[in-house]
């Protein structure tokens, strides 16, 4: 195994097990609590409430805001419609049953002996529900931080190498959105990220969505790709942004742990196990990319080189067999 596999297999290691921690937490159980009072929404739910309030990240009735969360619904703010099911009882004729053997009794005229019964018919009605955005009250329970601070050694050129190892154009949005970072677009084929953010989340946004564009391209001109869940998907591209960024020496682990914690559906991490061949692979690919679009950032300069060798000489020498040592990749290790 080459040393950058080696490498990549200890980020892999300590990703799992740094994950495994936040399951084991007193937190993650109240966060899990707490999330799963959030209702289920239907596909097409999820699409009017994505059209009329695209920022939107958790949403809830009126009275479940205030009887489930202790918040309130801001004076003003107007709800969110949806589709909601509800069941009403209707008198209908039915038909009676002859008890032995189920079959519908018939009058003497030959015609099925009916009895009216009231009868459950399921429909739907319009119902209002309220973003987080647009109440107020206890914060909810979150796991890590909400976004990454600091700087990063070589920022530009790391960036730049991103955009030019992206399979699609990587850009910044006009204005800030509050409900993501940064996201891959299917549609037009593009990364775009929000603008002001560190230097460190911004990187480690770009990866992630760089992770997306590469795994997850369901375009119709993309490589045909096997569909995966979006718990999975969201595994897959914040572990890769974890495993690249750490070998950069830009520390993730508070954001990412809990990022993939939150995704996953069970304590046991399922999918993060079955995707841990596709995330090594990839990041593999990405720190590759990077390495070889600014090798002035990552490899020891000529000068360093030379001084390693020739005290490796003096401790080491001719006719005295050398200690083995395991190979390490060199960089520079920002301060965040």
């Amino acid at each position: 195994m080459k040393p950058s596999d080696e490498r990549i297999q200890e980020l892999t290691d300590k990703l799992e097990k740094g994950i495994a921690q936040v399951f084991d937490s007193d937190q993650y159980a109240l966060y899990l609590k707490t999330m799963s009072k959030f209702h289920r929404y239907s596909f097409r739910n999820v699409l009017l409430i994505f059209y009329q309030c695209p920022e939107a990240s958790r949403v809830a009735g009126f009275n479940a805001w205030k009887k489930d969360f202790g918040r309130t619904v801001k004076r003003g703010e107007h709800g969110i419609q949806i589709f909601a099911p509800f069941t009403y009882t209707t008198l209908e004729a039915q038909p009676v049953l002859d008890p032995v053997t189920l079959k519908p009794l018939l009058n003497p005229d030959g015609t099925v002996k009916t009895v009216v019964a009231p009868v459950k018919r399921q429909s739907f009605k319009v119902a209002y529900v309220f973003d987080i955005c647009q109440t107020e009250g206890p914060e909810l329970p979150s796991l890590g931080v909400d976004e990454l601070t600091g700087t990063v050694d070589g920022y530009n050129a790391i960036f730049k190498a991103i955009r030019e190892i992206s399979p699609v154009p990587v850009l910044f949005r006009d204005e800030a959105e509050q409900y993501s970072k940064g996201a891959f677009y299917h549609d037009d084929q593009t990364i775009r990220i929000n603008p002001g953010m560190s230097e460190v989340q911004t990187v480690k946004t770009g990866i992630h969505e760089l992770a997306h564009a590469k795994l997850h391209n369901e375009s119709e001109w993309a490589e045909a790709i096997p569909e995966k869940d979006r718990h999975t998907k969201e595994v897959e591209a914040e572990s890769v942004a974890y495993v690249v960024c750490q070998h950069f020496g830009i520390d993730t682990s508070d954001y990412s742990f809990a990022y993939v914690a939150g995704w996953s559906k069970g304590r046991e991490m399922d999918e993060l196990k079955a995707s841990l061949d596709t995330i090594s692979n990839t990041a593999k690919e990405i720190i590759d990319g990077i390495e070889s679009r600014c090798p002035e950032l990552f490899q020891q300069p000529a000068q360093e080189e030379q001084t390693q060798n020739s005290v490796q000489r003096r401790t080491n020498p001719p006719g005295r067999k050398a200690r083995r040592r395991t190979p390490s990749r060199s960089f520079t290790s920002p301060t965040i």
